[in-house]
């Protein structure tokens, strides 16, 4: 069986529109939020979400 898991924000810690597998892997995905209206890029592997700090230009 499977496993499902929905990802959450990062910012306010709510939950997205967007559920995860355990198989999903995503890179430099702009996760957007629709409670705080923030987008984020974040990585995913193995239902592990990672933040990617974007650098201040």
């Amino acid at each position: 069986m499977e496993k499902n898991k929905w990802i959450l924000c990062p910012v306010c810690n709510s939950k997205t529109r967007l559920q995860i597998r355990e198989d999903t892997e995503l890179r430099n995905f702009p996760l957007y939020c629709p409670k705080c209206k923030q987008e984020t890029l974040v990585d995913v592997k193995k239902l592990q979400v990672t933040i990617i700090k974007e650098p201040d230009a």
